[in-house]
C-alpha cells in the first residue's frame, strides 16, 4: 500500500503533470478493480491548468451511481494530487463519465427555471432542496442571470437549501417591463 500512496502523493522526485495524473488514475482503478478506461485531456492556459477526465467502460453505472459521488471522490483525488505535487500550479479538475455532469446540471437548472417562475407568479420566496456546494453554484449562477431574481444558500453543513425570492424594487418593474418587451 506504501507503493500506492507513494505514487497518489510522490515519491519526493516530481514529473509533469499529466504523468502524475495518469499514474495515480491506473493505480486507483486498479486497486479498486474497476473495469474503466479513461481520456485524459490537460491543457495549459496562461494562469490556470485544466484536468479533464472522461471515463467509459463496464463500470461507468458505478460511477454515476448514488448522484455522482465516486465521479466526486476520483475529482477530489485528482485535485488534491495536484495541489501536492504542483502547489505552484492552478488546476481545476473535472471528471465525467457519458455525459452525466451535464446531464444532471440540465436537470438542475431546468427545476431552478420552473422555481424562478414560480417566484416571479407569486411574488414570493421559494425554496430549492438542500444541495451539495457544487450543485448549489450550477443553480445559483444561472439564477444569477436573470436580474428579476436573487437566491442565497441557507442552512448549516454541506448541504444547503437555496432560497430563491423576486426583487422588490422599482428597477424590478423596470426589467420586467423590458422582459415582455422582448
Amino acid at each position: 500500500m506504501a507503493g500506492f500512496l507513494s505514487k497518489i502523493f510522490g515519491s519526493g522526485k516530481k514529473s509533469d503533470l499529466e504523468s502524475v495524473v495518469e499514474a495515480t488514475l491506473t493505480g486507483i482503478l486498479e486497486k479498486g478493480g474497476f473495469d474503466l478506461e479513461y481520456n485524459l485531456d490537460v491543457t495549459k492556459g496562461a494562469e490556470t491548468t485544466d484536468v479533464k477526465i472522461d471515463f467509459s467502460g463496464v463500470d461507468e453505472e458505478l460511477l454515476k451511481d448514488y448522484k455522482g459521488q465516486l465521479l466526486d471522490a476520483f475529482q477530489l483525488i485528482i485535485k488534491r494530487v495536484t495541489q501536492h505535487n504542483f502547489p505552484d500550479v492552478i488546476t481545476n479538475v473535472t471528471v465525467d463519465c457519458g455525459g452525466f455532469r451535464s446531464e444532471s446540471e440540465a436537470a438542475l437548472i431546468e427545476r431552478a427555471e420552473h422555481l424562478k417562475t414560480l417566484a416571479l407568479e407569486q411574488g414570493k420566496s421559494v425554496y430549492y432542496r438542500a444541495l451539495p456546494p457544487r450543485e448549489r453554484k450550477v443553480v445559483h449562477q444561472y439564477l444569477a442571470l436573470d436580474l428579476r431574481i436573487k437566491s442565497r444558500s441557507l442552512g448549516d453543513g454541506l448541504y444547503k437549501k437555496i432560497k430563491i425570492f423576486p426583487v422588490k424594487n422599482i428597477e424590478s418593474e423596470k426589467l420586467e417591463v423590458n422582459a415582455d418587451e422582448n
